[in-house]
């Protein structure tokens, strides 16, 4: 069978798209072993449940509740759509673990003023609110730890958010500030 030049053309484009095509994913499952890496260490972390964690039976149950999986959300840069971080969001927390290439020191704005201070800082508030008005126990109380290296974040962790649309403005004001770190960053 002989063929055209134009067809031998089309067959050499294809070809190199194909070729381009694993590359790409061989890229991604490079990237979802990563993730899955970092899954299996938070696993290993939270598999055992402390006694003194453990909610009393007489405790109200939270208002909303994630569906039983857990979920994973990309946090991505505006500008670029780049993934700058991942929230794992559990019943009972949500873990946002920034890209391992990220570096980013604790103290650039807006991270403190407007992620911690502002925006976990009102739902602390509000949740303060409800317990002295007897809706929620104190251990219930949205809280935060940040984890570093050093000076630079490696992962947020949000406890007891309780509502599943705090877990909305958290991701997207996570993104949001992070994006803006990386920006003052680079000034």
């Amino acid at each position: 069978m002989q063929l055209s030049d134009e067809k031998i053309r089309e067959i050499l484009e294809l070809k190199d798209r194909i070729s381009g095509q694993i590359e790409k994913h061989e890229e991604e499952i490079e990237y979802l072993k990563k993730n899955l890496s970092v899954l299996d260490s938070l696993i290993k972390q939270t598999s055992f449940t402390k006694a003194s964690s453990l909610r009393s039976t007489t405790e109200e149950p939270p208002k909303v509740t994630i569906k039983k999986e857990d979920e994973t959300i990309p946090l991505t840069r505006g500008a670029d759509g780049a993934v700058i971080a991942n929230a794992y969001v559990t019943p009972e927390q949500v873990s946002i673990i920034l890209d391992e290439k990220l570096v980013i020191d604790a103290d650039t704005p807006p991270f403190k003023t407007f992620f911690l201070d502002r925006i976990i800082g009102e739902m602390k508030r509000k949740d303060s609110v409800e317990v002295e008005s007897g809706k929620i126990q104190p251990e219930s109380i949205i809280d935060y730890v940040v984890n570093k290296n050093g000076s630079n974040i490696r992962e947020i962790i949000i406890k007891n958010y309780r509502q599943k649309e705090r877990v909305k403005e958290i991701v997207n004001t996570a993104a949001w500030s992070l994006t803006r770190m990386l920006e003052n960053k680079s000034k």
